[in-house]
């Protein structure tokens, strides 16, 4: 019974009870339980996520169909294959593509292939990665990307990497505390493709969402010329700008890291790009206004955005959208926090139109929230006005 416990991979069990899921589960953090077990959880009268400890405003379920199914072709393939260590050492092709990875007399070219091979492998048989895990395959890939590698290569172990990373396993990312794999990193991204500057800019989001790396992410966060790399990807309107965005939001979950994003100019960045969306369609504009609401809420993003010279006119822009309103909630906030003590923005803000914007929205068909939110602005507002002939 124990050797068999031990062979659970990590992925399969749950946080709670730590045996195989069998009914999986997923909160809103992105945690995932057994049914029963964040059940019992709840009834004692928790509202926070056991792994995270964040506060659960919506504690609803969502079944993990993914995860059921891989976990039923693992137990479909019975107890000696393949994650019984005698057969591991002996006959799967998986270690022997390890085994060649770790080799120092494997060449570049040999190494290429290899990756080529696990990166089909996992598109064509997804189940197959929990086994890749568990002989440790991450951490090597991590290792390999953060030696001295030709960009070729790293163009090929990103992915390999970050389809092993979507099955959780932060952990190992860890190592980026060495100095030395730090400064790789950092060259990495000066140096490497679009491609290269996008895939490790998802790798900045699974740093920033997982507690086991919290230090990491506050490390990263002082790194003063990874986030001139970094924010410089919105103001030069490049290639991986979006995933970007994506990346600096995910920074800004810790509030020390705000403070220096600011410093970098991450507010103008931001605000630029937001003016940018009349001329060219972009798919992160709420992010970049959710981006925006957490900065505003230090001392330093409110006065970056009220002198910005485009700064409040931007937030205004992003009050209401004929499309969608997706971004409202998070330009309200931010208004509201720079009107409430600066007379300044709320002269800015009635000059960009804010009147008629809030106007606008209270006649859509927005959420009671939204409007709730757009009265207290216009409350806010009235003061400005209410002081003059």
């Amino acid at each position: 019974m124990k050797e068999a416990e031990m062979t659970i991979p990590h992925l399969f069990r749950c946080p709670i009870s730590l045996d195989l899921l069998s009914d999986p589960v997923t909160l809103s953090t992105g945690q995932t339980y057994d049914r029963s077990s964040i059940q019992k959880w709840f009834a004692y009268g928790n509202l926070t996520c056991p792994v995270t400890m964040q506060n659960l405003p919506d504690p609803s379920l969502v079944p993990n169909h993914n995860l059921r199914h891989l976990i039923q072709q693992w137990r479909q393939m019975g107890h000696g294959h393949p994650f019984d260590p005698d057969y591991l050492t002996t006959t799967d092709p998986l270690l022997n593509m390890k085994r060649g990875l770790e080799s120092p007399q494997a060449t570049s070219q040999e190494k290429f292939q290899i990756l080529q091979k696990i990166g089909s492998l996992m598109e064509e048989t997804p189940s197959r990665i929990p086994f890749l895990l568990q002989i440790g395959l991450l951490p090597l890939l991590l290792q390999l990307l953060f030696g001295k590698l030709d960009p070729g290569f790293a163009e090929k172990l990103l992915p390999c990497i970050l389809n092993l990373m979507s099955f959780g396993e932060f952990g190992c990312l860890n190592m980026l505390k060495e100095e030395s794999k730090m400064e790789s990193f950092v060259v990495l991204f000066e140096t490497g493709t679009a491609m290269i500057k996008q895939s490790l800019c998802r790798l900045i989001g699974a740093i920033s969402a997982s507690s086991e790396t919290r230090e990491l992410c506050s490390m990263i966060g002082k790194h003063h010329r990874f986030l001139h790399q970094l924010v410089g990807l919105i103001h030069h309107n490049s290639e991986a700008l979006e995933a970007g965005i994506e990346a600096v939001s995910a920074l800004c979950y810790l509030e020390s890291n705000r403070e220096e994003l600011v410093q970098h100019g991450l507010i103008n960045g931001l605000v630029t790009y937001i003016l940018s969306l009349e001329t060219k369609e972009r798919n992160s504009a709420a992010t970049a206004m959710a981006t925006i609401e957490q900065v505003v809420g230090i001392k330093r993003g409110k006065e970056a955005l009220i002198d910005d010279p485009q700064g409040v006119k931007a937030v205004v822009k992003m009050v209401f959208r004929v499309s969608d309103h997706e971004g409202s909630e998070s330009a309200l906030n931010s208004l509201i926090m720079v009107c409430y003590e600066s007379l300044q923005a709320r002269e800015k803000a009635i000059a960009a139109g804010l009147l008629i914007q809030l106007l606008l929205l209270l006649q859509s068909q927005c959420g009671c929230r939204i409007k709730a939110k757009a009265t207290t602005l216009l409350k806010l507002l009235r003061s400005k006005w209410d002081d003059e002939p």
